[in-house]
C-alpha cells in the first residue's frame, strides 16, 4: 500500500519506510557525498581566493538616507565590502520577492564586521521609497540609491535595461578600490538560508525543475515566493534566477 499524508491540496507520497539499521546505512551513503561536496566547495573557495582583481576606475557616488556616500565610503573602515544588487526598479513600489528574501537570510552584520567585511544594498530606485520599504521589511541593513550613475550597468546587474539578482565583492586598499567576484542568478542561492533548509527536507523545494519521486508536490519555480508580509497574495512580485 502506498504510504501518503494529508495535506491541504491533497494527499501527497511519503519517503520509503525502513527500519532503523537500513536508515543508518542510505544515510551513510549520502553522508559520504555530503562530504564530497563540501570538499569540493572548499576548494572552490580557495580558487576564488586566488582570483584576479580588477581596479574600478574613479568612485560612484550614491544617494544614502542622509548624503550623499560614495563606494568607498560603503566599506565602512573595513578592507571587503559585498554588494547586493538589489531589484528595484524606479518604476517599483516594492522591492523583488527573490532579492528581499536573501536580505531576510542576512541577519546582523557584527559576523561579518568581525572578518573586516562590510554589506550594502544598492538599487536603482529613489532613496526615499527603498527606506519605506526597509522599514516595511523590518530591516537595518546599510542601502543606497544609485540612480544616475552607471553602477548597476557597470556591474552587470542591469543588462538592457532589465535588472538581474546579482552579488559584487570589493576589496579596498588605500583609495583603491578592487572588483574581486561576482555571481548571477542561482550562484545567490547559498546565501537565501530557505534554500538550503528546504533542501533539507523530503519534498525539498517543492519545484518542477527537481528531481523528486513521483507524485511530490511541485509548483513552477519561484511562483510561491512573496515578501515575509505578503503570503497568500494571488501573483509573485518579481522573476529571479531565471537562468538555472
Amino acid at each position: 500500500m502506498e504510504n501518503t499524508v494529508g495535506h491541504g491540496d491533497g494527499e501527497f507520497p511519503i519517503p520509503r519506510i525502513v527500519d532503523r539499521a537500513e536508515w543508518e546505512d542510505a544515510r551513510r551513503t549520502l553522508l559520504d557525498q555530503e562530504k564530497a561536496l563540501t570538499r569540493m566547495s572548499d576548494a572552490i573557495a580557495a580558487q576564488r581566493r586566488r582570483m584576479p582583481a580588477v581596479e574600478v576606475p574613479g568612485d560612484y557616488e550614491f544617494t544614502g538616507p542622509d548624503a550623499t556616500v560614495t563606494l568607498r565610503d560603503l566599506f565602512d573602515g573595513r578592507p571587503q565590502l559585498i554588494v547586493q544588487h538589489f531589484m528595484f526598479s524606479p518604476d517599483r513600489d516594492a522591492g523583488c520577492d527573490g532579492c528581499s528574501m536573501m536580505a531576510d537570510s542576512i541577519g546582523p552584520l557584527s559576523h561579518l564586521n568581525a572578518r573586516r567585511t562590510s554589506f550594502a544594498l544598492v538599487s536603482r530606485a529613489p532613496i526615499e521609497r527603498l527606506m519605506a520599504f526597509r522599514s516595511r521589511m523590518g530591516w537595518d541593513l546599510p542601502w543606497v540609491s544609485s540612480a544616475g550613475t552607471t553602477f548597476n550597468e557597470d556591474f552587470e546587474a542591469t543588462v538592457d535595461g532589465e535588472e538581474r539578482q546579482a552579488i559584487s565583492v570589493f576589496l579596498r586598499r588605500g583609495d583603491r578600490v578592487l572588483h574581486t567576484w561576482s555571481t548571477f542568478a542561482r550562484g545567490e542561492e547559498p546565501f537565501m538560508q530557505v534554500f538550503g533548509l528546504l533542501d533539507l527536507t523530503p519534498y525539498g523545494r517543492q519545484e518542477t525543475w527537481e528531481n523528486s519521486p513521483a507524485g511530490w508536490p511541485q509548483d513552477r519555480p519561484y511562483e510561491w515566493m512573496r515578501l515575509h508580509d505578503d503570503y497568500g497574495a494571488a501573483t509573485s512580485g518579481c522573476a529571479h534566477h531565471a537562468d538555472r
